[in-house]
């Protein structure tokens, strides 16, 4: 996809262009994620409708260089900063240097800065970049997460983009949506209840009818369903609600800047995969004409509300035996995807863990 074409800064004398899988007859390959996002917008298209979508990526950063992680089994590390750094102008000031080079060179890759902050975890930060068209969004997720780390390296540090690195907050990717009618305007805002159009509430209402069937494509791996625990930032309820962040779905904005935001993917997410889903549960929505029930305006956490999936093993049986899934992807991506879980789960029941170890070894 000619563009795409890039030059990418902390690479001198390199380019970056991202492809789409093809078969030798040229019939697009279903199951890659870049075309199934595709297909989606296509559908999307024919409702006369673009989403505008952001991404919000977390990562944590240690002084430790990838080599000394891994030969150290990623244990002992010294994270960047010592303490709780959300919104703190000093914390982020202490790892500036990274945080400079990473801003600027994604901005001379193409992509538009808006914010870096500190957040809860030790070293823990988070750059935001402009929202824009769903594919380009995710085209640039792809560019910085690869970046970031590449520049990382540079540095002689490391920084990890996982769901769950320890006990304490994980890495989010919360991804923002809204709609853009055939006149740019946004379609998500009108004079319903809370400033909400009709095509919002049955788009949004789609999210929660699709939310358990598509967790998979929201978190892909064993570690991502560690973020799942109460008080965590991390939602476990399936729920909406207007700037309420124990929701998995947490309505955000007004007018020009209606929106939703779903909370559910880690750092660890492909972007592809996960704004599909959005997309496709949307689309289940407006075709099906679903109400949206009423928000919830306490805590999502300790309410009555279906739980989104503990595990990567649930996640897959219900994305295995979804028909939304089925309509709205086919049978091959369902079949792809299932086959995935399966295999990380086949390769995840046959490790010995530390915690077996160290709970184990000497006791049993």
């Amino acid at each position: 996809d000619l563009a795409t074409l890039r030059r990418i800064p902390w690479n001198p004398g390199s380019a970056f262009l991202i492809a789409d899988l093809a078969w030798n007859d040229g019939t697009p390959v279903v199951a890659a994620p870049r075309q199934i996002l595709r297909r989606q917008l296509e559908r999307l298209a024919e409702h006369g409708y673009t989403a505008m979508v952001g991404t919000e990526l977390e990562f944590m950063v240690f002084q430790d260089t990838y080599e000394q992680a891994w030969n150290a089994n990623y244990r002992g590390l010294t994270p960047a900063n010592q303490y709780n750094i959300d919104y703190s102008v000093l914390g982020t000031g202490r790892v500036e240097p990274l945080l400079r080079r990473i801003r600027n060179e994604m901005q001379a890759a193409g992509l538009i800065v808006e914010s870096a902050k500190g957040e809860c975890n030790l070293g823990q930060h988070e750059i935001a970049f402009r929202y824009d068209e769903a594919l380009t969004t995710c085209d640039q997720h792809s560019v910085y997460k690869t970046g970031a780390k590449e520049i990382a390296a540079q540095e002689g540090v490391s920084l990890t983009f996982m769901a769950k690195f320890d006990e304490r907050e994980g890495n989010s990717c919360h991804i923002h949506l809204s709609l853009a009618d055939t006149d740019g305007r946004n379609a998500m805002a009108g004079d319903g209840p809370g400033g909400m159009s009709p095509v919002m509430r049955h788009f949004l209402a789609g999210q929660l009818a699709a939310l358990r069937d598509f967790s998979l494509l929201y978190a892909p791996n064993i570690n991502s369903y560690k973020r799942f625990r109460p008080g965590s930032f991390a939602p476990t309820a399936v729920a909406w609600g207007v700037d309420n962040r124990t929701c998995a779905l947490r309505v955000v904005g007004h007018g020009r800047s209606m929106r939703f935001e779903n909370r559910l993917p880690g750092g660890d997410v492909n972007p592809y995969l996960a704004v599909s889903g959005l997309v496709a549960a949307g689309l289940y929505g407006i075709e099906n004409r679903l109400e949206l029930p009423e928000a919830c305006g306490g805590n999502a956490y300790t309410a009555d509300y279906a739980h989104v999936p503990a595990t990567l093993r649930e996640a897959a049986e219900l994305w295995e035996n979804s028909e939304i899934a089925k309509a709205a992807f086919g049978p091959e991506v369902v079949a792809h995807y299932r086959n995935m879980a399966r295999v990380e789960l086949d390769a995840y029941d046959s490790a010995v863990t530390d915690w077996e170890l160290r709970r184990s070894f000497e006791r049993l």
